[in-house]
């Protein structure tokens, strides 16, 4: 595979929006203009994307890692958190973030990157209930 992985820019609008289909319009553009996207291009094509913010304004946190289903299982995933995991040590930042409900095999896929469970809160409110979201942290 001769893959890339670069920022998130304008022109990938579209292809983002099949991968991902909770980012509003307004975030997109915040993204782009942040650097706080990335795409894993295959063959001209977007394969991954993964997506993050600053929980507390100084701690990355990955709010959504998406791989498109034919290529699963091939470490896309793993090759856009290693990506991501050295692009923000070399911005200084030592720990990082991320989440995932616990009834998603997601958790597996983040502990074998060494991530650690850290806790975890759960959404009752009606039409937003959803299982327990689990936090995971990582030193870099």
């Amino acid at each position: 595979m001769d893959m890339e992985i670069r920022y998130v820019d304008a022109k990938d609008r579209s292809e983002w929006y099949l991968l991902d289909r909770h980012l509003p319009e307004a975030g997109f553009e915040e993204k782009v203009r942040n650097r706080q996207g990335y795409v894993l291009v295959d063959e001209g094509q977007i394969i991954g994307i993964l997506r993050y913010n600053l929980f507390w304004d100084n701690t990355p946190f990955c709010t959504l890692l998406y791989i498109d289903e034919k290529h699963r299982g091939q470490g896309c995933g793993k090759l856009l958190m290693e990506h991501w995991e050295r692009d923000m040590k070399s911005m200084g930042y030592g720990m990082l973030m991320t989440s995932t409900q616990v009834d998603e095999d997601a958790q597996h896929f983040y502990r074998k990157l060494d991530y650690k469970d850290c806790g975890g809160f759960t959404v009752n409110v009606p039409g937003y209930v959803q299982p327990m979201e689990m936090i995971m942290i990582k030193a870099i």
